[in-house]
């Protein structure tokens, strides 16, 4: 299994405009080969010492594969492709770690 944390820095007050186009595309990456977890998710704001400050512009996909050839796949799949050109104007930057467990 391989764990996906991807950061998604959006353009100032486009959040709500990208997470509409996110939405729909989830029912179809969790019908994909190999997913295991794919959810959205944003800053909470908390008392937590160590917390850094809310990030309004920024979307969190917490993913779980079962192994890299399904992520590899899903990367490619013709309803990502279409994805990334709907949302390329609300992007401004992307940042993905992939993990296994330790």
């Amino acid at each position: 299994m391989i764990h996906v944390i991807a950061t998604i820095e959006l353009a100032a007050g486009k959040r709500d405009a990208f997470l509409e186009q996110l939405r729909p595309l989830i029912t179809q990456v969790h019908a994909e080969k190999g997913c295991l977890e794919y959810a959205p998710a944003v800053d909470l704001q908390t008392n937590v010492q160590v917390q850094p400050p809310v990030r309004p512009d920024v979307v969190i996909m917490i993913e779980k594969w079962e192994d890299l050839p399904s992520l590899e796949a899903h990367l490619i799949a013709p309803h990502m492709v279409e994805y990334r050109k709907n949302v390329k104007d609300l992007v401004q930057k992307t940042e993905v770690c992939i993990l296994e467990p330790a």
